[in-house]
């Protein structure tokens, strides 16, 4: 992998794409540090097993770093060859709280940081915009600020790879960027700079 590179790996739930991202990461230079964005609720069993089996997946010289809220923050000052975010939608619900003015601010520190950053990152994100409009306004709100966040981190990234019904499809290489027909601008994010 070439130094420095940003990639996406989005899909849906079950579809791979965090296999596909420690694939990834595995072939980085250096060491890999496994940013986990969850919060770890020992009382939901279920989600335990969830963490347990990525943990497993895992190679055990991979660091690994709990960082429910201050990705932006990591993104900046960790140096290692690659940062493995898993994910941006446990990341999102983790600021669903958040005003949305102060939801605009992190959104634009998210994108200093990954323009700033001195590491390869590669950053998973659940797709979850395909389905039906969610019936509560949280789940709305959820949707749309994931949304806004891949839309972003795709508009940024080298790579883009959309995993989906046991394929995978390089969107970098098969499509151009919408801002090609929008003009450089995404919802105020320059996502050239």
């Amino acid at each position: 992998m070439v130094k420095s590179q940003l990639i996406l790996v989005a899909g849906p739930a079950g579809s791979g794409k965090s296999e596909l991202a420690e694939s990834l990461a595995a072939k980085c230079d250096g060491p890999v540090v496994y940013v986990a964005t969850a919060n770890c609720d020992p009382e939901d069993a279920e989600w335990q097993q969830k963490l347990l089996r990525h943990q497993q997946r895992r190679p055990s010289d991979w660091q690994t770093q709990e960082v429910p809220i201050l990705l932006p923050q990591v993104l900046m000052e960790t140096t290692a060859g690659c940062l493995l975010v898993d994910s941006l939608g446990t990341w999102v619900a983790n600021l669903l709280e958040q005003p949305e003015s102060v939801w605009q601010e992190t959104l634009k520190d998210l994108q200093q940081s990954l323009t700033l950053r001195q590491t390869n990152v590669i950053m998973v994100a659940e797709e979850v915009g395909w389905g039906v409009v969610p019936a509560y306004p949280l789940g709305r709100l959820f949707r749309d600020r994931l949304g806004q966040t891949t839309r972003l981190v795709g508009g940024l990234a080298d790579q883009v790879y959309l995993v989906a019904a046991g394929c995978v499809v390089n969107l970098k290489d098969v499509g151009l960027p919408l801002i090609h027909y929008l003009g450089g601008e995404i919802n105020g994010y320059n996502a050239r700079s």
